[in-house]
Formats: structure tokens, C-alpha cells, sequence
């Protein structure tokens, strides 16, 4: 178990209710940081963490969810940034609409949400952005070209904030997740995970933790002078991509 933190940080997951935001918020927690989490209910949060109602799709519920964790926590030090959807449809079906949903929600909503917690990160001379991307941002895969267009746009965003705000003390970082031992994935048929392990040079899926700890890592100021980097936490599925 981590040491933690001597001086505990005000943390923001977007997306943090279930899943991989879910294990981050807890590894988080588990380091002694102040955790607040977005979901659209407002439900769902990890014990000990400060569940907000949130859509990164909305400015002005974003506006309210930080001004609540920030009164509760102080300023945002640490952004994970992992909301996001899926709507996989081959590209000769998918209508404007689905593609303009997913980016709406996994590229946009990440922009509004890094652009509300800057300005304190500028004054403080120090911060954290990690954005949750995808091996598919990198390696592609059929039937998602709205999810890979969305998660590869991240890339560009933690690249342009490096070259805008690295000699701030701010690091913005991508953690692109291959296929993660979920619900999702429990529930294929077995045949089909086997399809997929196979293709895994680890040959299996990740668990959550695993994903929760590089993102943590990141955050952390060991990797004070890491920044613009996508680290693939993927079993090597995604090698050279």
C-alpha cells in the first residue's frame, strides 16, 4: 500500500463513479489525497470521495461541480479527465449524430473541463492533467471511428498544454488503457475474450488498479518532468502505435 501523501491534494475525476475512474478515484483515496468525483446522477462515488452531479457535455454543470469541490477541497491540483461514452457503429452506418455525441462528450467535454481548473494551476505554478484515452485512439479498431477520433484528439490537447504551460509547473499527460477486466467485458461471450486475449501479448485483460496506479504515478511529483507522453497501459497490444 502507498505511502500517503504528506500534504493531501485536492484531486477531480471526471467519470468517477464505476470502472476504471472509479479504481483511480480509490487509488487516489488510498494515497491520502481529497477526492471529488463527476457522474450524471451524482451517484455512484467511492467511500470518502465527494460525488458531484456533473455532464461534461454542459459548461455551466461543470461550473457548479468544480466551484463545490473546490470550496470543499481548495483548488483543483490534480484533473483525471475520463468521462466518456462509446456509440460503435460501422462507418457506412454511423449518422452525424453519433459521431458528434462521442466526440462531444470523450474530446470536447475534456477540453471544457481542463480549461475550468487551469487558471488556478497557472497561479499556483503547479498542476496535473492526466487524460484517459484508449489503445483504440492509437491502434484503431472497426466500427469506432467517433471513439478513436475522440481519444486520439487527447493526444493534441496534452501536447499543445505542454508547449503552452510546461514552464508553469504543469505536466498534462495521456494514459491510454487497452481492454480492462470490467462488467463490459466479463459479459462477452467467451469466445469472443479469447479472441481478444489472444491478440494481447500479456493475454489478458487489465485490472482496474493497474490503470489507477500508472494514472496516480503520473500525478505524482516523481513524474514532475514527464509531460506530452502517452503511456500505454495495454498489455503491449499497442506497441509501436
Amino acid at each position: 500500500m502507498p505511502e500517503p501523501t504528506t500534504d493531501p491534494r485536492s484531486v477531480l475525476i471526471t467519470g468517477g463513479n464505476r470502472g476504471i475512474g472509479r479504481a483511480i478515484a480509490e487509488e487516489f483515496l488510498r494515497r491520502g489525497d481529497k477526492v471529488a468525483v463527476t457522474s450524471r446522477s451524482g451517484q455512484g462515488g467511492p467511500e470518502g470521495a465527494l460525488t458531484l452531479a456533473a455532464d461534461v457535455t454542459d459548461g455551466e454543470s461543470l461550473d457548479a461541480a468544480i466551484a463545490a469541490a473546490e470550496a470543499e477541497h481548495g483548488p483543483i491540483q490534480v484533473l483525471v479527465a475520463n468521462a466518456g461514452i462509446t456509440d460503435d457503429q460501422l462507418l457506412m452506418r454511423m449518422g452525424d449524430d453519433a459521431f458528434e455525441t462521442v466526440l462531444d462528450t470523450n474530446l470536447t467535454g475534456s477540453f471544457r473541463t481542463v480549461k475550468r481548473v487551469i487558471t488556478s494551476m497557472v497561479r499556483k505554478k503547479k498542476g496535473r492533467i492526466v487524460l484517459i484515452s484508449s489503445v483504440v485512439g492509437l491502434y484503431g479498431s472497426p466500427g469506432q471511428v467517433n471513439y478513436a477520433a475522440s481519444k486520439s484528439g487527447l493526444i493534441g490537447i496534452a501536447r499543445a498544454l505542454t508547449r503552452e504551460l510546461g514552464s508553469r509547473g504543469i505536466t498534462a499527460n495521456v494514459v491510454a488503457p487497452g481492454y480492462i477486466a470490467t462488467e463490459m467485458t466479463e459479459a462477452l461471450p467467451e469466445e469472443r475474450q479469447a479472441a481478444y486475449k489472444s491478440a494481447i501479448p500479456a493475454a489478458r485483460f487489465a485490472d482496474p488498479e493497474e490503470v489507477a496506479k500508472v494514472v496516480a504515478f503520473v500525478a505524482s511529483d516523481d513524474a514532475a518532468y514527464i509531460s506530452g507522453a502517452v503511456i500505454p497501459v495495454d498489455g503491449g497490444l499497442g506497441m509501436g502505435h
